[in-house]
């Protein structure tokens, strides 16, 4: 399928050695072969466990759970209770907030989730911002029909998967117990409220 968007229109910087020139939902949905296949390639700064690898200069807090695989970047900082599971990618001084669930995700650069948050299937881009309780869902529980579509310029494209939850782009914000629904879109420097629903595609 032809997108009118690329991962480039929602960060400068998208480093070389991600996955790119796919779909985003391609790219989360083949996640954790794609850090299997990376983590003999890391070099000695990564202290490596199962499948999961820890840059020495990130600060994991006692009571997080990581589930492999997972790469976990330089001066990332990750909090009690916080649980990664189903292939995570975290960036540089990345910070992932008490209580937080990261599924199959890849975040970017200085990007926060402040705490209980829920990111799923998702690709958050570099500096953001995401207020407690937001939550970023990538499954449609009550609908029948299951399949995500996403929203760009107007036009509704069909994803063909039933899990994908979000693009955010660089330097958006997201208020606390916000609600991105599965396909949302944001493009650099959004703002979406506290309390707010982020519906793009007809439900």
């Amino acid at each position: 399928m032809s997108l009118p968007f690329t991962i480039s229109d929602f960060t400068a910087g998208w480093p070389v050695d991600l996955p790119a020139g796919d779909a985003p939902w391609d790219i989360t949905a083949g996640l954790s072969t794609w850090i299997d296949s990376q983590l003999p390639s890391l070099g000695q700064d990564y202290q490596q466990q199962d499948n999961v690898a820890i840059h020495h200069t990130a600060k994991i807090e006692h009571g997080a759970v990581i589930k492999g695989p997972a790469i976990i970047g330089p001066h990332c900082f990750i909090a009690a209770h916080a649980y990664l599971r189903s292939g995570v990618w975290l960036g540089e001084r990345v910070t992932i907030g008490p209580g937080c669930e990261i599924k199959a995700s890849i975040i970017l650069a200085r990007s926060t989730a402040a705490h209980f948050n829920y990111i799923g299937d998702s690709i958050v881009c570099s500096d953001v911002n995401i207020e407690a309780g937001a939550v970023i869902a990538n499954h449609y529980n009550e609908r029948a029909d299951k399949g995500i579509s996403v929203k760009y310029r107007h036009e509704i494209y069909a994803t063909g998967v039933t899990k994908f939850g979000a693009v955010i782009g660089d330097f958006v914000r997201i208020g606390a117990n916000a609600v991105l629904s599965p396909g949302t879109l944001l493009l650099p420097h959004s703002v979406v409220h506290r309390l707010a629903l982020v519906a793009q595609v007809p439900l």
